[in-house]
């Protein structure tokens, strides 16, 4: 995409309404296959875990901020929205071969390149420990085919994403969240990295599908995102990285990255 799509200038709402699960499957799948320069912002990642990791994971991912960093040893880590899969294979090489990852995502191209790499950072690391999985992450509740859920209740030890939230409709927040606290063990743990915003995004920018599928007009107003993980029951919930000058700056509203941790 050239760049212009990333200027910033005013949008206007249309009376259409916007198909958010298009929106963003049109644009991600195009992302799998050629790489986008305006999808969310570059963060710098530990370049000793991306050397086994294929050059097109890395190149087709797409993220805000480094949520890896609260992975630990012997983890069973649950990533949201895991796109090419670069999250989960440097999340597979912290956690060990006594962790586990478990990448979810909708969209069948971004699942074709991580399973395809899969392997191949398997036989790097010399132990398998990632698995992608087909599904929403606002229904990791959803029953599979022998009824039991997507992801199991009190499975995983931390739950991070990486400039996904934003892109789950508003109508289906609470699901989402739900979810998270369901799935995650007694004393778990969350790192999302995610793009907020200093004022509530009114309903014209919510409407543009540019700026919905990148990461612009879903963001979280970032007092609110902090109070839906307290009111989940989380505790010490802070932005343990809160980037200081906007990302992008659209009628007025500040957008800027984060990455939000807490525990249970």
């Amino acid at each position: 995409m050239k760049e212009q799509c990333c200027n910033q200038k005013s949008h206007h709402s249309n009376e259409i309404p916007l198909d958010h699960t298009k929106a963003v499957n049109d644009r991600y799948g195009a992302a799998a296959i050629e790489k986008e320069a305006c999808l969310c912002s570059p963060v710098d990642f530990d370049t000793k875990l991306l050397e086994i990791i294929p050059r097109e994971v890395i190149e087709r991912d797409y993220g805000c901020g480094d949520p890896t960093r609260w992975v630990r040893l012997g983890d069973k880590v649950l990533d949201l929205g895991s796109g090419s899969g670069k999250n989960s294979f440097i999340c597979a090489q912290v956690v060990g071969e006594s962790g586990g990852v478990i990448g979810v995502d909708r969209n069948s191209k971004m699942l074709a390149l991580s399973r395809k790499a899969a392997p191949i950072v398997a036989s790097n690391m010399g132990y398998s420990n990632v698995s992608f999985v087909e599904g929403e992450i606002e229904s990791l509740d959803k029953q599979i085919g022998d009824g039991s859920p997507l992801i199991s209740d009190s499975s995983v030890d931390i739950v991070l994403s990486n400039c996904v939230l934003n892109l789950v409709n508003p109508s289906r927040r609470q699901q989402l969240l739900g979810n998270i606290r369901r799935v995650l063990k007694p004393c778990g743990r969350v790192a999302i990295s995610d793009i907020v915003s200093n004022k509530f995004v009114p309903a014209s920018l919510q409407k543009d599908p540019e700026l919905w599928s990148g990461c612009i007009s879903g963001a979280w107003q970032e007092d609110a995102f902090i109070e839906a993980f307290r009111g989940l029951g989380f505790v010490e919930v802070m932005f343990s990285e809160r980037s200081e000058k906007p990302w992008k700056v659209i009628d007025g509203i500040e957008f800027r990255s984060v990455t939000l941790v807490g525990h249970l």
